[in-house]
């Protein structure tokens, strides 16, 4: 058996007026190759969808829309799991950061 990442994506509904929410899961999977690691994510995220009503009584529901990444791991000790790199926009220095310095 070898082990798989999975990367799963939920849509998330809900009867209120809003913004559009997702959700992305990592799901680990154990499989004999590609095409069967891909069957079984495929499996888990439907499994996984749901459907309530939450505590201010609106309908919300979870819907897998697809399977976005699959990628062969090897799980060593200090194994990679999981990395991002994220791009940010310098923000200006806080008005009272400048009047300090005059």
């Amino acid at each position: 058996m070898q082990a798989y990442v999975a990367q799963i994506i939920y849509k998330i509904k809900s009867s209120s007026k809003g913004t559009e929410q997702y959700d992305e899961q990592y799901r680990l999977v154990f499989a004999a190759d590609e095409r069967e690691a891909l069957n079984k994510a495929q499996i888990i995220g439907k499994e996984e969808e749901a459907a309530f009503i939450d505590r201010h009584g609106r309908a919300v529901s979870w819907q897998m829309v697809a399977i976005k990444d699959l990628q062969e791991v090897v799980l060593n000790d200090g194994s990679l799991l999981f990395s991002t790199v994220k791009e940010v926009e310098p923000i200006a220095a806080p008005l009272w950061a400048e009047s300090a310095s005059c």
